[in-house]
């Protein structure tokens, strides 16, 4: 969705038909942070905002979503400059859950490299997972760069950071890829601090929903 800001909290329509679950907003006019609405971010996620450029902890402030949950025709946006300055112009990615193919939830993580297993109800081919309770970068694991999941002739995995022009992280295995969901296998804070909350977000390899049959 594009839109252009007018200074004044308000509301803007998405098209979806659904409520969305994680959405994020860039100002194209002007620099600025990539701010980020996730529906499981907190118990209050409108009050909280992320950002995809950063690796900062959540944070409440009504500026951003003006502390009102997206329905199935339009999200919220307050009068913060990143998301709503008068005149500028804005793009809005938005997403809403589709059954067997897309997930976005969240889990706690216990500090161990025998994480927590995350059920998404699909084989992940994607998955961006965030730390939100300190600072830590969003790390995104994929099947194609991460073709098979460590065994003792494996040397590992491969991360990229959304928020950092680094290059890819290599031999950094985090996560198990399963046929209903994914496993962190890391003690690393960044997908599995202690008894912190991260989001995650998550795309099939193959749907469920739907058959390759002929």
């Amino acid at each position: 969705v594009t839109y252009t800001g007018t200074g004044s909290a308000g509301t803007i329509a998405h098209g979806l038909g659904a409520v969305p679950k994680w959405y994020f907003i860039k100002r194209r006019s002007n620099t600025g942070h990539t701010e980020v609405y996730h529906a499981e971010n907190t118990s209050a996620p409108a009050t909280e905002h992320l950002r995809l450029s950063a690796n900062s902890a959540t944070e409440d402030d009504a500026q951003y979503f003006n502390d009102t949950d997206p329905t199935s025709t339009v999200f919220s946006i307050g009068d913060h400059v990143n998301v709503n300055a008068s005149a500028n112009t804005y793009v809005a990615y938005v997403f809403a859950e589709v059954e067997g193919y897309s997930k976005f939830g969240s889990y706690t993580g216990n500090g161990a490299a025998d994480g927590p297993f995350v059920f998404t109800g699909f084989k992940p081919a994607w998955v961006m997972i965030k730390n939100t309770a300190r600072g830590a970068d969003w790390r995104i694991n994929d099947t194609t760069r991460q073709t098979i999941n460590k065994s003792a002739d494996t040397s590992g995995g491969f991360l990229l950071l959304a928020n950092s022009n680094s290059s890819e992280i290599t031999n950094e295995y985090d996560i198990d890829f399963l046929s209903n969901g994914f496993k962190l296998r890391s003690s690393d804070v960044y997908e599995n601090g202690d008894g912190e909350a991260h989001i995650y977000m998550a795309f099939a390899e193959a749907p469920f929903k739907y058959s390759n049959a002929h």
